[in-house]
């Protein structure tokens, strides 16, 4: 889009086919887990989606991210560690009639993915004074969530597959990664390609949980103070993830 002569572009709306290609890679975007293969990812690949997620939005202009490349076999088995002596935890706070089908969740790919990638928040990034983070601290954190859904949609439309680990204590994380006091991990990624995906989210596919019903969660004014049915009705006939 050009330039205008005092620094702005035009915020015409996309066109039908762009925007359908936008929201396809949205609802079509998966946590993988178990499909990836071991083909290298290409450098130039590779350097698209960094520099979509660099591209996210953040308070201030922070841009409190970085991005932790892991690509050795022997940092991948100490990470592996952490996250098998995490699950072990974890399972035991499930009730009797969940734990099994927890335990049999394949929950990440940390060895098979050709690439694990830390997207980390620099929590000094900016300064001690941060515009717009004065009176909310976390603001960082948020920002470097939207570095992370970039980089997800962005895979996404390479034809990569993301997976999103979640199951770590943070400090047996940040000790393997050297990382500074001051920077935390915020999303433990693998990145690999994969030769299909599942068309609706595997845990909602293995019976996990099912997705809500949107309408029951967008509010009007004030809490609990339902959306005009003119808007539910347009939300069940557009939502195609919908019950």
């Amino acid at each position: 889009m050009p330039e205008q002569a005092h620094g702005l572009t035009s915020v015409a709306p996309f066109s039908n086919e762009e925007r359908s290609v936008v929201y396809r890679a949205i609802f079509t975007r998966r946590d993988v887990r178990s499909q990836f293969l071991s083909d290298p990812i290409p450098d130039e690949i590779l350097a698209r989606i960094l520099t979509a997620a660099h591209h996210a939005p953040s308070v201030g202009f922070m841009q409190p991210w970085n991005f932790l490349l892991i690509k050795e076999q022997a940092v991948k088995d100490q990470i592996h560690s952490a996250f098998q002596k995490a699950n072990a935890e974890a399972a035991l706070l499930f009730p009797d009639e969940k734990r099994a089908l927890y335990q049999s969740l394949k929950l990440e790919g940390i060895k098979a993915a050709p690439i694990n990638l830390c997207i980390t928040c620099d929590r000094e990034r900016g300064g001690p004074v941060v515009l717009g983070r004065t009176h909310n601290r976390d603001t960082d954190l948020y920002s470097t969530v939207c570095s992370v859904q970039n980089l997800w949609l962005a895979a996404r439309a390479e034809g990569l597959g993301v997976g999103w680990v979640s199951i770590f204590n943070t400090a047996d994380l940040s000790k393997i990664l050297h990382l500074p006091k001051h920077v935390v991990p915020i999303a433990y990624l693998c990145l690999g390609w994969v030769r299909e995906l599942h068309a609706s989210p595997e845990l909602e596919a293995k019976g996990w949980r099912k997705r809500l019903d949107l309408r029951t969660l967008v509010f009007q004014d004030q809490w609990g103070k339902s959306a005009s049915e003119e808007l539910k009705v347009s939300i069940n006939n557009r939502d195609p993830g919908r019950p």
